[in-house]
Formats: C-alpha cells, structure tokens, sequence
C-alpha cells in the first residue's frame, strides 16, 4: 500500500505531463493558425497539421482526470468541487475547439470560416490557461478546512502564483506549437511559422525563468534550485538558441522538454502534498490521507503495466504515419474542367453569355 501510493501520484504526474507535451503543441496550432494561414487554403493547412491527432491527444486529460478519481478521490473531490465555474468555462473551450475543427468546413462563407477561427484561437488560449492556474493552485494553497472541503469563492482561485503558471503554459504551447508548424509545414507557411518562433521565444525564455524562480524561492526551503527547475531553464534557453538557429526538430525537442520540466516541476513541489490548504497546514490534502484503499490500486496498477505500454505504441505509431509535411497546396480550390461539347453543339451558356475559360469563381 505505502509504496503504491507515490507509485500513483508518479503516475497521475506522468499523465499530466503527456498531456501538456501532446496536446501543448495541438493548442499552440490552434492559437497561431490564423497568424501562419494568410488565406483560407494555409489555415485548412495548419488545421490539418493536427487533424488526425488533436482528439487523441486529448485523451490523456480524461485518463489523468480517471486516475486522480480512482487512485486520490478525496483529492479529486475537492478540487473539482472548489472548480465548479472554472470547470464549464474549461469545458465549454474544449467543446468549442472540438467544434471549430470539425463544423469549419462545413459550409464555404467566408464569415462562418472566420467565426470557428476565432472560436479555435480563444478556446487554444483559454484551455491551458486554466488548467495552468488550476496547477498552480494546488502549490499555491486554497482555503480548505478539516474536512477537506473548499471554503473559498471563484476569486480565491486567481491566485497569483497560479494565473502566473497559466500564463507560462500558454507561452509554452504558443511556442511549443510555433515549432510544431515549422516542422510540418512547407514554403511561406514554413517561413511564417519560424518567425513566429522567433518571436514568442524570448518572451516564453523569460516567463519559464520566473516560474522556475517563484517555484523555488516559494516552495523549496534550498538556495539552489533543484535540477527540474534548473532543467526546465536550460531547456527553454536550448529551444530559443535553436530557434534563432532554424534548427526546426531539435527546437521541437527543447520545446518539448521544457513543456515537461514545467510539469514535473509543479509535482515535485507538491509532493508528499497533493493539495495544500491556506488555511492552516494541518489541513493539506496529502497523498496519503486522500488515496484508495489497497486492493483498487493494486488492481489498477496491474491494468497501467499492462495496458499502457500498448496504448504508448500506438499512440506513437499513430504519429510515424502522419509524420509528413503539410503543404497549402493540397487546400487550393481545384477550377472544374469544363466537359466537352457534343459535336456540332453551339457552345453558348442558357443565358446567351459566352462560357469562361477559367469556369465558375
């Protein structure tokens, strides 16, 4: 039992962190795909980059939300509770994100394609951003009494510490994302997307260097920062170095890394917590006094060993083969050929026009 318990926290920690690697660079594509797509044939483009992986990569949020029920349910139980309002706005932009890609082709107009842009952009925003304070949040502290029940209103939940977190997470993604598109994508698309990089790097650099920083100097009692934090820094660095350097994988790599590192850094403060109290220290939720009992983590510990190899494999397999380049190309409208006339027919149109050689706009 003693030793399933940090066995699971690793591995609800590990879900999260698959999370933020996979569907960071999915939130990223969504922030810029309107920035890199000048015209609708590049933004089907940079859609389609993701198209057959964003739902996927979604999962790994519903498998980290199931373990925290199964293995932590009094963890679970108060943090969702004291999220009630947070929870449907976060619903609401996965639905929303859900919807642009799937109902953005459905018809042609030019203001129905727009409207689903902007949807996509604000909920790829709005999506890591809360979760990012609702990470920060459990290091931070909430108001929760003995009973482990949350005491505080909506607003306790904008806690620095925490919107600071949300914030580097987005910063994260966009760049994350930014990579993404530079490794996926060909011609003005390629080139837009390197910029991009270029200039959301310097300014993620500095946002992940003062998460690092804040994390230590508030929830560490060393002077010297341990070596997630100070890999988190060095990773974020390597990614801006190897941006500027149109070094595309290994920029994706570093961006992954250090999307990682951010992760791991905010579980490792937390532990042998789970959830810390503001009110007093005696009522933090720890990882001990929220798990189940013995025989469901054993059980779930033997489906995770056996099942999540299987899932790992196909889930790499999956992006082996969409591993290629997008090119905006595939997206341009395709002119109609005209078909031939019947010998000896007048070519003319049902309104006396002469037809266009170039057929209809």
């Amino acid at each position: 039992m003693s030793r399933l318990i940090p066995f699971w926290f690793i591995v609800i920690a590990f879900f999260w962190t698959g999370f933020f690697i996979l569907e960071g660079f999915d939130f990223g594509v969504g922030m810029l795909h309107s920035a890199v797509g000048k015209d609708d044939a590049e933004r089907r483009a940079a859609i389609n980059t993701i198209g057959p992986l964003w739902d996927g990569n979604e999962v790994w949020l519903i498998v980290a939300g199931a373990a925290m029920f199964a293995a932590f349910p009094g963890w679970y139980a108060t943090m969702f509770s004291a999220r009630n309002l947070a929870l449907v706005l976060l619903l609401a932009a996965l639905i929303a994100r859900g919807l642009s890609f799937e109902y953005r082709g459905k018809r042609d107009g030019l203001h129905w394609r727009r409207t689903w842009d902007v949807l996509l952009t604000v909920s790829s925003v709005l999506a890591p951003l809360l979760i990012g304070v609702a990470l920060g949040d459990l290091v931070q502290g909430l108001p929760i009494n003995s009973a482990q029940n949350y005491t505080g209103s909506f607003w306790d939940l904008l806690q620095p510490y925490g919107l600071f977190t949300g914030v580097t997470l987005v910063l994260i993604c966009a760049l994350h994302g930014a990579t993404f598109l530079s490794l996926r994508t060909t011609g003005d698309m390629h080139e837009r997307s390197r910029a991009l990089a270029r200039r959301i790097a310097p300014v993620t650099t500095a946002a992940v260097i003062g998460f690092a920083i804040w994390t230590h100097v508030a929830h560490s009692t060393t002077f010297f920062l341990n070596p997630v934090e100070l890999l988190v820094i060095l990773a974020v660095f390597a990614a801006m170095w190897l941006v500027y350097e149109h070094r595309d994988g290994f920029a994706f790599a570093a961006t992954t890394v250090t999307m990682a590192a951010a992760i791991v850094a905010i579980f490792t403060a937390l532990y042998p917590n789970v959830m810390v109290s503001s009110t007093n220290a005696a009522n933090n939720l720890t990882a001990q006094n929220t798990a189940s009992p013995a025989y469901p983590l054993k059980v779930m510990s033997v489906v995770a060993i056996i099942l999540l190899p299987v899932v790992l494999i196909y889930q790499a397999w999956t992006y082996y083969v969409f591993r290629r380049r997008i090119s905006a190309a595939e997206f341009q409208p395709q002119a109609p050929s005209a078909a031939p006339a019947p010998s000896g027919a007048a070519l003319h149109s049902p309104d006396g026009a002469q037809p266009s050689a170039s057929g209809p706009a």
